[in-house]
Formats: C-alpha cells, sequence, structure tokens
C-alpha cells in the first residue's frame, strides 16, 4: 500500500524537472496525479495532463477545473510552476518585474484560488510550495527571481495561517541550486558551461546540484499524512546552503 493510495493530486509544472519528478513519486506511491504545464507534449503515465498558462486566470481555472472533475475532487495541491530571472536590481525592466511576479506569485495564487473549493471538502488537504534558496540567501544576480521566491515564502506561511482552521496544511519547499531543465539552459548560455557548473556546485556544502528526485521526496512528505502536525513551515532540501558555515581548509 503506498502512502497516497485514494488520495488525488495536483502537481503545477508537472511536465518537467521537479514537477514531473514529484508527479512520479505521487503516482508511484499510489495517488491519483493530473500535470497542469504551459508544455503542449506533456508526459504519459498520469490520470489527467493539461496544458495551462498559470499567467491567465481564465485558463487556470479552466484547467483547474477540468482536473478536479477528472480526479473525482482533490487532496493535494503542488504548487511547483513558475520562471526564472536573472540580473541584479537595475538589470530588469518594469515589464519584465511585472512578467515574473504575474508567474511566481501571482500564478500560485491562482492556483491555489481555484482548487481550494475541493480542498476544503477533502479531510487529507494539503498544499507544498516549491519555494528556493534565493528566498532566505543573497544571491548574486537573482534580485528579481529572489524577491518573487521570497514572496512565495512569506506568502506559505500567511496561507498556513489562514487555512489551518479549515483543516488544510500549508508548507513550503526551498531547494538549493537544482539539476533541472532551467539550470541546464543557464549553463548552456555561460562562456565556460563545466566551469559554471563546478561553481554553482562548490557553493552548496555538500558539493553538488541538488536532484530533482531529492526535492520530490521533501514535497511528498510535506503532503503526507506523516507531516500531519506540520504546517507553516518551509523544509529546506539545499545540501546544507542556508544554514551551515563549514570552515575552508587552511
Amino acid at each position: 500500500m503506498g502512502s497516497f493510495d485514494g488520495l488525488r493530486a495536483l502537481v503545477t509544472g508537472g511536465a518537467s524537472g521537479i514537477g514531473l519528478a514529484t508527479a512520479r513519486l505521487l503516482a508511484s506511491q499510489g495517488a491519483r496525479v493530473a500535470i497542469l504545464d504551459l508544455a503542449q507534449a506533456p508526459p504519459d503515465g498520469f490520470t489527467a495532463c493539461l496544458q495551462a498558462d498559470i499567467g491567465d486566470d481564465a485558463s487556470v481555472t479552466a484547467a483547474v477545473g477540468s482536473a478536479i472533475n477528472t480526479l473525482g475532487g482533490l487532496d493535494i495541491l503542488v504548487n511547483n510552476a513558475g520562471t526564472g530571472a536573472q540580473g541584479g536590481i537595475a538589470d530588469n525592466s518594469d515589464d519584465e518585474w511585472h512578467r515574473v511576479w504575474d508567474i511566481n506569485v501571482v500564478g500560485l495564487v491562482r492556483v491555489t484560488r481555484a482548487a481550494l473549493p475541493a480542498l476544503r471538502s477533502s479531510p487529507d488537504a494539503a498544499i507544498v510550495n516549491v519555494s528556493s534558496i534565493a528566498a532566505t540567501a543573497g544571491l548574486p544576480q537573482r534580485a528579481l527571481y529572489s524577491a518573487t521566491k521570497g514572496a512565495v515564502l512569506s506568502l506559505t506561511r500567511a496561507m498556513a495561517a489562514d487555512l489551518l482552521p479549515e483543516g488544510i496544511r500549508v508548507n513550503a519547499v526551498s531547494p538549493g541550486t537544482a539539476d533541472t531543465p532551467w539550470v541546464t539552459r543557464l549553463l548552456e548560455q555561460a562562456p565556460d558551461p563545466a566551469a559554471e557548473h563546478a561553481a554553482l556546485a562548490a557553493r552548496q556544502p555538500h558539493g553538488r546540484l541538488v536532484s530533482a528526485d531529492e526535492v520530490a521526496a521533501a514535497v511528498a512528505y510535506l503532503a503526507s499524512s506523516a507531516a500531519g502536525s506540520t504546517t507553516g513551515t518551509s523544509l529546506a532540501v539545499d545540501g546544507g546552503m542556508d544554514a551551515l558555515r563549514l570552515r575552508k581548509d587552511g
């Protein structure tokens, strides 16, 4: 018997990276899983795969409604979908700030708002938001991205306070630099991809990139009954980057 037998889950950004790893893990443990993604060629093997733009409320409302109808309800929502951004405080235009904020923060709000009626009817309701190490550690050339992920972390706590009386737990995971398609694309754009990969790995105390499967395992724990007394918190999956200060030899 899997940990999620009989439960129904919706994973946004589920076509690749952390979202796909999470959807696969939940399904392997018995959940019926719907994924929502902008991708036009979603992966097979799930109860439903829906295309939607989380930057558009009508698209989100229709897709989430379809997912809930197909699943017959909803117990778990994983807000993973998002986009990246590079640059310091002066490097992005107003339009880019609004675009990234609209996806990473307001997009999460749109999905959650559409899913809430179904979650309120579940005795096992849990929401897991995907934040980032960028929410708690100052990273170079990540001003816009960090601002949105900091908002996701704060929003997680506010949501937890609001929804706990209704029996809905809300938590976050905060990955370090993960081995995902987005990071791969960044590395490919670097003048020396191998050197950039080594630098990203070295800044995490355990000396490597975080795997998507490791983040998925954290998401699954927070969504499970094993975390029944856990709400309003963030679980760091960052190789110790946020909390540890290791002494260099010499």
